[in-house]
This record gives C-alpha cells, structure tokens and sequence, in this order.
C-alpha cells in the first residue's frame, strides 16, 4: 500500500496545478489536517491570497463577494463543516453564482472518531438537497482532474459544484482519546 503521506502531496500538487489554470486568486479555507499539503502549496503562491476564515460560512459569503469583484475562489473544508454552511448556500444558489467547493471527508468506513460519522454520511445528500452538485473522488490521481472540470463547468456556467475527496485518499486520524485508554489498561 503506498504511503498516505505520498498520496496526499501527489494530489495537493495536482489541484494546486488546476487552480492556477482556473486563475483562482483565492482561497477561503476553515483549516484542516487533510487539507494541510493543498493549502501550504498554494500558500507559497503568491498569486492566490489564501484566507482563513473563522466559519465555513464566511468562505462561501467570501466566494460570492469575490466572484461580484471579479474574481474565482476555492471554498476548502472538512466535511464536518459542511452542516454550518446549508443556510449559506442560498447565497451562491439563487443568484447564481459559481461556488467551487472543495471537502475532504471524515466520518468514512475506517474512522476512529464516532463524531465524525454523522455530518461524514450525510455531506452529499446535504449539498444535493440544497442544489449543490456532488463530484466524489476515490482515486488520488483524479483530484486534480477533477478539480479543474468541476471549477470550468462552476465559473463558465455560473453552477455550484462541490469536489469530495473520499477519506482513504486523505488519510485516516486516530481518536485522540483512544491512545489514554489504550495506555491506562
């Protein structure tokens, strides 16, 4: 099995490739173990301001007032903020305006933290009921790809596409309590 370590910068890599060739020139971002590699990438660019929000609501507030300014945004996230963000997404969705979302999953078959699983099942029938189209990526050396057609279909159409990265692809995290248990017995 290949390092998750290995498969994470391959595909920070990718995407960074395909944000340069959107011309996003920001990122909004809640920060995130899983997004760590993407964000440090694209935080030595020095063409694309990246933004730390403090709610997953203010990146997609952010990604319209940039879009109304003249220009495209990546919204990053884990996707346990997905549920602060339903409200918010009127916004992009009835005035049309191009949302690329970008989430990397816990909650998934293989994770440690039970609080994750709800929000984690649930991510994509979340933004499907809201009107937010889906694109899940199982396979590292698809992210950028498809990154690059979910933000070309999201800015020439005007649509609101979020680009889910399957957790095995981000990597797995330990429950931080799960390792004083497992040293007091």
């Amino acid at each position: 099995m290949p390092d998750s370590t290995a498969l994470m910068s391959d595909w920070s890599a990718d995407v960074l490739i395909a944000l340069k060739d959107l011309d996003i020139r920001q990122i909004a971002y809640v920060p995130d173990a899983g997004l760590a590699n993407i964000l440090q990438l694209a935080g030595e660019n020095t063409d694309i301001a990246m933004i730390s929000v403090a709610s997953e609501e203010d990146a997609v507030a952010l990604s319209g007032g940039a879009w109304l300014g003249g220009q495209r945004t990546l919204v990053a996230m884990q996707s346990s903020g997905v549920g602060n963000i339903l409200n918010m997404l009127t916004l992009p969705c009835v005035c049309e305006m191009p949302l690329l979302m970008l989430v990397t999953m816990r909650g998934e078959p293989g994770e440690a933290n039970p609080w994750q699983y709800s929000t984690g099942m649930a991510v994509s029938a979340m933004l499907s009921t809201v009107g937010v189209e889906v694109r899940r990526v199982e396979t590292a050396g698809e992210v950028g790809t498809v990154v690059r057609k979910a933000g070309e279909d999201a800015f020439l159409n005007d649509r609101q596409i979020c680009v889910q990265i399957a957790q095995s692809i981000v990597g797995f995290k330990g429950f931080c309590d799960q390792g004083k248990h497992d040293a007091a017995n």
